[in-house]
């Protein structure tokens, strides 16, 4: 199992299993906080706990998302779909930066330009340890 903890200690997420690569995002939102995400579907293998702050945003090519960040300390912990899919199920995602880097300095990244085309980018053979500095 995977966890990543705020700076303060207060929350923290948890991931069971492998958490494949991480997704790097240029996005408005992501592209200020820094994150690195890891996706699964709330209630499932990504568990969020301690106290959490939200904020929500709203766009027109994108669902609408919840980033929920520590009230104490500030840190981005995951951001949370505000819709569900077909399935019913909720996409959910957790920043590994919050993660102990030898847990997660292996996994590979994935480049998504949530900024402009809303497409998968080409790797450029970076790993999460490659950012870190």
């Amino acid at each position: 199992m995977l966890k990543g903890t705020c700076h303060c200690g207060a929350a923290h997420w948890t991931l069971e299993g492998d958490p494949g690569p991480a997704t790097a995002c240029n996005c408005t939102l992501c592209r200020r906080y820094g994150a690195l995400w890891a996706y699964d579907y709330e209630g499932e293998r990504i568990a969020v706990a301690g106290p959490a702050s939200s904020y929500r945003r709203a766009g027109k090519a994108d669902p609408a998302l919840e980033i929920l960040f520590c009230p104490a300390c500030g840190c981005v912990l995951a951001w949370r779909g505000l819709r569900t899919g077909p399935d019913g199920r909720r996409r959910i995602a957790v920043n590994l930066r919050l993660a102990p880097p030898e847990a997660v300095g292996q996994l590979p990244i994935d480049h998504f330009d949530g900024l402009d085309s809303f497409d998968d980018l080409p790797r450029d053979g970076r790993c999460v340890r490659d950012l870190w500095f």
